[in-house]
């Protein structure tokens, strides 16, 4: 099956399937097309540099956070992140396991991740991490930032149904996960709050004690807030 291309309004990077069309077509029962892009009929929230930490933490939703860390340390890390985006990928393999073992499993940061799917192949993936349950949904972000490159393609069933049968998912759990509207409308309104709330316009976005950081995301640009923060 061919699927149109349009362009995502946060990142004219990265093509998005129509959403007008199923994601897997007829035989994988995952109508994830009905995803609706965030704010896509109004203009883009304009970014922000601070959001109360109280607002920032406050869900709104019934979507629990996937959270790593102790959850009273000093400092809290927010992560909005994309799974087909090559920069999340970048972080996730290649700077986060420097971050997880020098602040996270110390205890001294508590480190969140949230979705802000760019497009519906990316919601589709985040859905099958969900449908592991929050204490498996981590591993599993982390081996689809690893792999993305061999689903993140114009035909992702097959990479995608084989990774998910390696962390136990079945093939009718695959397409029972990726069709649950409820689902999908949860990670819709989370990505919807973070575009108008908080001024989310890419990805990854990274607020620390509801600070944005800004001009980049190498291990040595957390090191430089970071630090200061954790000897005050």
């Amino acid at each position: 099956m061919e699927f149109a291309l349009e362009h995502d309004r946060h990142n004219p990077s990265v093509a998005t399937f129509d959403r007008r069309r199923f994601l897997f077509g007829t035989g994988a029962a995952a109508a994830v097309g009905g995803i609706g892009l965030a704010g896509a009929t109004t203009p883009a929230a304009a970014a922000i540099d601070q959001v109360p930490v109280d607002k920032l933490m406050s869900r709104g939703d019934d979507l629990p956070d996937l959270e790593l860390g102790k959850k009273d340390a000093k400092v809290t890390i927010v992560e909005y992140m994309s799974m087909t985006c090559p920069a999340c990928r970048n972080f996730h393999t290649n700077v986060f396991p420097k971050l997880k073992e020098k602040y996270i499993e110390s205890g001294k940061v508590h480190f969140i991740m949230r979705e802000f799917p760019l497009d519906q192949l990316a919601a589709a993936a985040s859905m099958l991490a969900r449908c592991l349950g929050p204490e498996r949904a981590v591993p599993f972000i982390s081996v689809l930032f690893k792999t993305q490159p061999e689903w993140r393609t114009r035909n992702p069933v097959p990479k995608l149904m084989e990774i998910s049968k390696q962390a136990g998912i079945t093939k009718e759990k695959f397409e029972k996960c990726l069709g649950d509207e409820q689902l999908l409308d949860k990670l819709v309104k989370h990505r919807d709050k973070a575009d108008k709330d908080f001024g989310v316009d890419a990805t990854p976005s990274f607020f620390i004690n509801g600070k944005r950081l800004k001009g980049g995301y190498g291990i040595e640009d957390f090191e430089k807030v970071l630090d200061p923060l954790l000897q005050g």
